[in-house]
């Protein structure tokens, strides 16, 4: 019996690559070339499975094209690069891969929030133009983060860590604010306080964002929001790009409407909108939040299990659309 085919869309680590050569036919992009839609779809023709990234984009064109796909197995927690429901209308599984990449995450979150607060990204530049002769007080005087307020947008697992980490870790009273609000015990194990999303933002001296995308959170965070932040209050975002208006939000760093941003994560990525990267004010990282050597690897290996246990059993670890292994 001949071996399933798959495609695996971008470079991933060679002991994953392995791994499903043990149970699939395998074409593999270890050139690590972003392929058009137009490419992807001719790379997809005779494939059973694809081990996808959030920068592969899986639709309606894609699927109509590619009959013989029955699951897209995503090296992410995030999956707004699949339209789910063409997805199901296509009897094709989404897998994702979370938990994995919790505490990776929200370790990043909070030091990109530790620079944006302390001004680090525009200390160094300054200091490696040779700029810095002498001490003032006040040079890059940023904010404190040890007993201010932390305001969470997303009450996940990560947004969960993040306010663990402030509230045990910095003494910062934190809030939240979340489609549903967690439960009593789960309140006092983050030391969190459920608030408006207009409190939060009104409150707090740090916001975090850690909400899923999708087309009911796109610009979440534009100029009405940000005009209710203080002036002295920092934006992070390490949720997925379209949950802000960067355009808004460079606008507001220009003018000083709030101190500083930190981003990790774009609309329209890789490209960054030319305005944010025209402030100082800003720190700027290419979404790498998850970015350990251990987590991808547990998270490409997630991505791996699925498709291996799909083709097996029909029992992927984590899917997404599960009406679709009904009708398997």
């Amino acid at each position: 019996m001949s071996k399933p085919k798959i495609l695996v869309a971008r470079a991933v680590f060679p002991e994953v690559i392995a791994r499903l050569e043990q149970h699939f036919e395998v074409e593999a992009n270890q050139a690590d070339d972003s392929w058009p839609k137009a490419e992807l779809i001719a790379r997809l023709q005779g494939k059973d499975g694809a081990f996808t990234t959030g920068g592969d984009r899986i639709d309606a064109e894609v699927l109509a094209a590619c009959p013989q796909l029955k699951i897209c197995a995503n090296m992410a927690v995030g999956y707004n690069n699949f339209d789910l429901d063409a997805m199901t209308a296509a009897g094709v599984l989404a897998t994702n891969a979370p938990d994995v990449l919790t505490e990776t995450t929200a370790d990043f979150g909070f030091a990109l929030l530790m620079a944006t607060a302390r001004r680090i990204t525009e200390s160094e530049h300054y200091l490696r133009a040779g700029r810095w002769t002498k001490w003032s007080y006040d040079m890059f005087a940023g904010s404190d983060i040890h007993g201010s307020t932390l305001g969470v947008l997303g009450m996940g697992r990560i947004g969960q860590g993040i306010a663990k980490r402030g509230a045990h870790g910095f003494g910062m009273k934190v809030i939240y604010h979340n489609r549903s609000r967690l439960d009593a015990a789960l309140e006092a194990e983050c030391k969190a306080s459920y608030v408006s999303k207009e409190e939060l933002l009104k409150t707090a001296d740090h916001v975090v964002l850690v909400l899923p995308y999708s087309p009911a959170s796109h610009h979440t965070i534009g100029a009405a929001e940000l005009a209710l932040m203080k002036p002295s209050a920092t934006l992070v975002n390490i949720a997925r790009g379209g949950i802000v208006d960067d355009a808004a939000l460079a606008a507001a760093l220009r003018d000083k409407r709030i101190a500083a941003a930190g981003l990790d994560v774009f609309e329209g990525e890789p490209m960054v909108h030319p305005d944010l990267l025209a402030v100082s004010n800003v720190v700027l990282t290419p979404h790498i939040a998850s970015a350990s050597l251990p987590t991808r690897l547990a998270m490409a290996s997630l991505a791996a299990a699925n498709l291996i246990a799909f083709f097996n059993d029909k029992r992927p670890l984590t899917p997404l659309n599960t009406a679709v292994l009904a009708i398997k």
